[in-house]
C-alpha cells in the first residue's frame, strides 16, 4: 500500500493540469484498492454544493454535472464532519442523498474522506464497491494521505489560476477574502495590482545543435551585455533610494554574470554543440535545482536570483522588447518571486507595497523594501496572483495578509489605518523633538531598529533617540564574503557617526536560525535550535575579534558605542565572550587607538536566559529583550510561518509574566533593561512594557510616532492599573479585552494595535 501511495503521488505531482491529476487518482486509486468506484467531488463556494469532477465507475455523463447541495448526502456528512467516514450500508444511512441514474445504486460500501487544506474543505475523495466490502483502517490511511497531498494540489492550482473551481472573485456575495502569508515589511496600503511576470520561459526552450560555435557565442555575449547593461541602469535607478552599501545586491548580480561563473559554464556547453538557449537552460536549471535542495533558507533564495537573470538573459536571445508600461499612482508590485530588478520597474514614487507568492523575510526583494518602508507581504502561496492583474487589494504587512473584495466596512476601516499613519507621520513634525512623556511626567525613551544606513535619515527625521538595535549581520548577508575590518568600520562609522550622541546598541553578528550567509553555509535539520547567534561567533573568535576591533575603531571619537550579545543561553558564554572584547580593546590601545570601554549587554530571547536573567545582570551593563524570538521561543511557534501565525500572541499571559520577571532581574541588580521588537512598536504593548519598569524601548521608525503619541496621551498610573489587571488574566483574548477597555476609556482605542481586524467572515 506504501508503495501505492509513492507511485500516486509522483503521478499527481507531475500531472500537466488539475483535472490531469483527478483523472489520475482515481483510476490509480480504482486499481490500487481493487474497489468498483473512485470518485472526486470538489465544493464550489460560489453555489456551496459539491460536484463530481473526476470518477472511475459512475456515470461518465454526470462527471462536471452532477451538483450535490453541501448539507446533503454522505458527501456532505463527511465534509461537515472534516473526519473520514465509511459504512457497508450506504443507502440505509439518514444522509444518504440518491440520484437517479448516476449508476451507484449496487454500491452500499462507502469510504470517503475530506480534502482540506488549511481547516478548508475543499472537497471529498470517496471510494465505493458492492454489498460485500467492508472498508479497513489500512485503505482509509490510503485516502487520508493522498487527500493530503490532493489539497495542496488544488490549494496551488487555485492559487495559480489553473483551479476547477468557480471563481470566488467572480461571485459578488464573496467579500473580504484572505490570503495569507509571511510580513516581510510592516505597513498597510490599498492599491492597484501591477503583476510583473518574469521576461522568458526557461522552461519551453527546447535542446538544439548549433552550426557555428563561435556565432552562437558571440550571440550570447551580446545578450549578457545588454543584461549587464540594464542591470546597471536599475542600480542608477534605485540609487535615489538605496545607499551604496545596499548596491551590492546588484554587484552580486554581476558576478553572477561573470565568465567564471554563470557565463563560463554556459559557453563551455555551447562550445560542446548546444545552442545558446539550450545551453542558459540546462547551466541554470543546474544551479536553481541545486540550490532549493539547501537547507539554508538564504542560500534557497539565490535560487530566485539565478532564475531571474537566466530568464532576462534568454529574453535577450529571443530578441524580445518589452512595451513601456503605465502604473497606477497607488501600485503593490506582485509577482510569483520578487526580485531587487523587479523594484525598479515601478517608479518609487508609485510602489506602494510588494506582494510575493514565494521568498521569506530574509530574501532580498524583503531586505531592500524594509529598507525602503514599503509594506510587504513574502511568501502568499495561496495568492491567485494570474488573476489580480489591475484590481484594488488591501495589503497588511503587519499581519501578512491579502484582502481581496474587502467589503465596504473592512475598506473604509484601512483607509482610516492609512489616514492615520499619514496622520502621525504629519503629526512627528512637532512631536519628533518632544519627549514621549507621559501626562503625569514619566519620561520613556524611544529607540529605532536599524539595519543599513538608508535607516539613519528615516529614524532621525521620526525623533527616534538612539538605535536600541544595530543587526550587524544584515550588512554581512550582503557580501559575498566576510567583510574585512575596515569595510565594518566604514559601516558602523555610518551608524555611529549618524546618530551621535545619541547611543547605538550593535548586536555582534547573529546568524543562523532565518538568517545565514551565502559564503558560511549552515546546514541542520532545526536551525532554530542548533548553531546560531553567540554559538556560532565564540565557535570563531577571528571572526567576533575583528567585528568586535571594528566596532571599537568606528567609535573613536563618538563614544556612543553599546555592544549586545545575541542568544544567550549560558552565563558561561558572556564570560567567553567578555574575555574576547578585552582582548580586542587592549590590541587597539596596544596599537594607538584611543578607544574607550562600552557598555557590554545581552540579549534575553530564550527562555534559559530569563531564568537566569538574575545572574546574567551581574556580568553585564545592560539587558535587552528581543521579544519577537523569545514570544517564539516561549509559545513555539515560528514566526514567520503563516499556517500558526494565529498562535503567535506577543500578550500571551506567559510572554508579560517573562517580560516581567527579566526587568525584575534587571532592576535588582541596578542595571537599566529595554526591549527590541514588533511588541514595542505596539502602543497597547508599549504602555504595558513602561509600566513594567522597561527604561527604553526600540523597534522600526514606522511604528514610533504612535507610541510617542500614546505615551504622551496616557499616564504611567493608568499604565500600572492597567498591568495588575493583565497580569491577572490567563488567556491573550482576556488581555486584548482588558487593554481595549483601558484605551477606550482613555480615548485612544485606535492606537490599539498597527491594525486592528475586523471579524472574519467565513
Amino acid at each position: 500500500m506504501l508503495t501505492s501511495i509513492k507511485k500516486i503521488t509522483q503521478k499527481v505531482a507531475a500531472a500537466e493540469s488539475l483535472q490531469a491529476a483527478l483523472d489520475l487518482v482515481v483510476d490509480n486509486v480504482k486499481r490500487a484498492m481493487r474497489t468498483d468506484v473512485c470518485s472526486i467531488y470538489l465544493h464550489f463556494p460560489s453555489t456551496d454544493n459539491f460536484v463530481l469532477m473526476a470518477s472511475n465507475g459512475l456515470a461518465k455523463n454526470f462527471i462536471s454535472n452532477l451538483s450535490i447541495p453541501s448539507r446533503r448526502g454522505l458527501i456532505g456528512h463527511v465534509a461537515s464532519r472534516s473526519e473520514p467516514f465509511r459504512t457497508n450500508e450506504a443507502s440505509q444511512h439518514p444522509s444518504f442523498y440518491h440520484v437517479e441514474g448516476i449508476g451507484e445504486e449496487p454500491f452500499n460500501a462507502f469510504l470517503g474522506v475530506p480534502i482540506v487544506h488549511h481547516r478548508i474543505v475543499l472537497g471529498v475523495l470517496v471510494v465505493q464497491h458492492g454489498d460485500s466490502r467492508q472498508y479497513t483502517d489500512e485503505e482509509e490511511a490510503l485516502l487520508v494521505t493522498l487527500s493530503a497531498q490532493l489539497a495542496g494540489f488544488i490549494a496551488h492550482a487555485e492559487a495559480t489560476g489553473g483551479g476547477l473551481r468557480a471563481d470566488v472573485l467572480a461571485d459578488e456575495q464573496s467579500t473580504d477574502i484572505n490570503y495569507v502569508g509571511v510580513c516581510g515589511s510592516g505597513g498597510v496600503a490599498i492599491a492597484q495590482v501591477a503583476v510583473i511576470a518574469p521576461p522568458a520561459d526557461l522552461k519551453k526552450v527546447p535542446d538544439r545543435t548549433c552550426d557555428d560555435v563561435e556565432a552562437e557565442i558571440e550571440s550570447f555575449q551580446i545578450a549578457l551585455q545588454a543584461v549587464r547593461r540594464k542591470i546597471k541602469i536599475v542600480s542608477r535607478t534605485l540609487a535615489r533610494s538605496l545607499k551604496d552599501q545596499e548596491h551590492e545586491l546588484f554587484e552580486v548580480y554581476m558576478r553572477m554574470l561573470d565568465d567564471n561563473a554563470l557565463a563560463g559554464e554556459i559557453i563551455a556547453r555551447i562550445r560542446q554543440g548546444h545552442w545558446a538557449q539550450g545551453a542558459l537552460r540546462h547551466v541554470v536549471r543546474q544551479h536553481i535545482q541545486a540550490f532549493e535542495m539547501m537547507d539554508d533558507p538564504y542560500l534557497r533564495e539565490r535560487a530566485t536570483d539565478i532564475r531571474d537573470l537566466g530568464r532576462r538573459v534568454l529574453a535577450e536571445l529571443q530578441q524580445t522588447h518589452t512595451q513601456t508600461r503605465h502604473f497606477s499612482d497607488s501600485t503593490v508590485l506582485v509577482a510569483e518571486e520578487v526580485t531587487a530588478t523587479m523594484l525598479a520597474e515601478v517608479p518609487t514614487d508609485k510602489l506602494k507595497a510588494i506582494v510575493s507568492t514565494q521568498g521569506s523575510n530574509n530574501s532580498h526583494a524583503a531586505i531592500l523594501a524594509r529598507s525602503m518602508g514599503i509594506p510587504t507581504v513574502m511568501g502568499a502561496v495561496d495568492f491567485p496572483y494570474t488573476r489580480m492583474e489591475g484590481r484594488e487589494i488591501i495589503i497588511d504587512g503587519y499581519t501578512g495578509s491579502i484582502y481581496v473584495n474587502p467589503s465596504a466596512e473592512l475598506y473604509h476601516h484601512y483607509q482610516q489605518v492609512i489616514v492615520e499613519e499619514t496622520n502621525f507621520s504629519k503629526e512627528l513634525e512637532v512631536l519628533k523633538d518632544l519627549p514621549a512623556q507621559t501626562k503625569d511626567g514619566y519620561d520613556l525613551p524611544l529607540m529605532v531598529n536599524t539595519s543599513l544606513p538608508i535607516d539613519v535619515s528615516r529614524a532621525l527625521d521620526r525623533g527616534a533617540e538612539g538605535v536600541g538595535l544595530f543587526r550587524t549581520e544584515v550588512p554581512f548577508m550582503i557580501k559575498e564574503h566576510f567583510p574585512s575590518e575596515q569595510e565594518q568600520v566604514d559601516c558602523y562609522r555610518t551608524q555611529l557617526q549618524g546618530f551621535a550622541p545619541r547611543p547605538v546598541t550593535m548586536r555582534t553578528l547573529d546568524i543562523g536560525g532565518d538568517k545565514s550567509l551565502p559564503y558560511f553555509p549552515i546546514v541542520e535539520d532545526n536551525p532554530f535550535l542548533g548553531w546560531r547567534g553567540i554559538r556560532v561567533t565564540l565557535d570563531h573568535p577571528e571572526i567576533f575579534l575583528v567585528q568586535i576591533r571594528a566596532m571599537l575603531k568606528a567609535s573613536q571619537g563618538l563614544d556612543n558605542l553599546q555592544i549586545l550579545l545575541p542568544m544567550i543561553t549560558h552565563v558561561s558564554e558572556v564570560d567567553e565572550a567578555l574575555i574576547l572584547i578585552e582582548q580586542a580593546y587592549r590590541e587597539l590601545i596596544e596599537e594607538g587607538c584611543l578607544v574607550k570601554m562600552p557598555p557590554v549587554g545581552v540579549m534575553i530571547e530564550v527562555p534559559a536566559a530569563v531564568y537566569q536573567a538574575e545572574h546574567l545582570a551581574t556580568k553585564v551593563d545592560f539587558i535587552s529583550v528581543g521579544s519577537n524570538d523569545l514570544t517564539q521561543y516561549l509559545l513555539a511557534v515560528d514566526r514567520d510561518n503563516p499556517q500558526v501565525a494565529d498562535l503567535y500572541h506577543a500578550l500571551h499571559p506567559a510572554v508579560l509574566k517573562a517580560l516581567q520577571q527579566i526587568v525584575d532581574a534587571g532592576k535588582a541588580a541596578d542595571i537599566p533593561v529595554s526591549l527590541c521588537g514588533e511588541l514595542a512598536s505596539d502602543p497597547a504593548g508599549a504602555l504595558l512594557l513602561m509600566a513594567m519598569g522597561y527604561d527604553t524601548l526600540s523597534m522600526n521608525a514606522a511604528g514610533l510616532p504612535r507610541v510617542k503619541s500614546v505615551i504622551r496621551n496616557f499616564s504611567l498610573v493608568q499604565a500600572q492599573s492597567m498591568l495588575q489587571q493583565v497580569l491577572l488574566q490567563t488567556s491573550s483574548t482576556q488581555v486584548e479585552a482588558l487593554v481595549k477597555e483601558n484605551m477606550e476609556a482613555a480615548g485612544l482605542n485606535r492606537m490599539h494595535s498597527q491594525v486592528v481586524k475586523l471579524k472574519e467572515k467565513s
